[in-house]
C-alpha cells in the first residue's frame, strides 16, 4: 500500500479500481475503458466531459483536436500538460459514452458520484480546477460561494463570463470542441479577456 491515501485505500490503488470500472458496461457502446491521469502531487486538476473515439482508442485523454485547442489556451505543451505529477486530468465520464444526433452522448449520470469525491480527497494539493463544459461546471459550481447565482438554468456563456466569481479555485469554460468554433467566433471576448487571465491563473497555481 502506498503513501498517497484516501481512507484505508491508496491513490495508486483507487486508480487501478477506477481502470477496472465496468459499472456502466451495459450502455457503453464500444465497452468500458476508463481513461485519467493523476498523481497525489498534482496541482492543477482538469475536469471535461468524456473520451470521444479517439481519446478511447489511444488511452490518452485530451489526445484530439479538442486537447490541441485546450493546450493553446492553457499555454502548456503536451510534455507539461501530460505531467500527471503537476496536472490531473478526470472526466465527468471515464469512458466513451456513444454517439447522439448531435454529437457525442452526454457523460454517464453515474460515473462522477462514484468516484470523483475518492479522487478528489486523494489529491490534496490541487490548487486550481478547470471546469471545461457544461456537465462539469453544472456538478461543481453549485458547491462555490456564488452557488446562489450558478444555477442550471444558466448557461454557459453567463457562467464563463463570470469567471471570477468562482475562483480562486475554480474557473469554468467553455468545451475546446471544433464544434465550438463559432461560438468563439461570437464571443471574443472570450479570447481576448478570459484567456490570458486563465493563463496567469494557471501559472500561480502550477507555481
Amino acid at each position: 500500500m502506498t503513501a498517497d491515501r484516501t481512507g484505508d485505500v491508496s491513490l495508486v490503488d483507487l486508480l487501478a479500481q477506477v481502470r477496472a470500472c465496468r459499472h456502466c458496461q451495459d450502455s457503453l457502446p464500444l465497452g468500458p475503458k476508463p481513461v485519467l491521469r493523476a498523481a497525489a502531487g498534482a496541482r492543477l486538476l482538469i475536469i471535461g466531459q468524456a473520451p470521444g473515439t479517439r481519446v478511447h482508442a489511444s488511452g490518452v485523454p485530451w489526445d484530439d483536436p479538442s486537447g490541441d485547442r485546450l493546450r493553446r489556451w492553457l499555454q502548456l505543451d503536451p510534455e507539461r500538460f501530460y505531467d500527471e505529477s503537476r496536472v490531473a486530468i478526470i472526466p465527468m465520464g471515464f469512458c466513451y459514452p456513444g454517439r447522439g444526433r448531435s454529437g457525442d452522448l452526454p457523460p454517464p449520470p453515474d460515473c462522477a458520484p462514484l468516484w470523483h469525491e475518492r479522487l478528489l480527497a486523494a489529491l490534496p494539493d490541487i490548487r486550481l480546477v478547470l471546469l471545461v463544459g457544461s456537465y462539469a461546471q453544472q456538478y461543481y459550481l453549485p458547491r462555490t460561494p456564488a452557488a446562489a447565482q450558478a444555477t442550471r438554468s444558466e448557461t454557459l456563456t453567463e457562467r464563463v463570463r463570470r469567471w471570477r466569481d468562482f475562483g480562486p479555485g475554480y474557473f469554468p469554460l467553455p468545451h475546446p470542441s471544433p464544434r465550438n468554433t463559432l461560438w468563439l467566433r461570437r464571443n471574443p471576448w472570450f479570447e481576448a479577456e478570459v484567456v490570458p487571465a486563465l493563463r496567469v491563473r494557471l501559472h500561480q497555481a502550477l507555481g
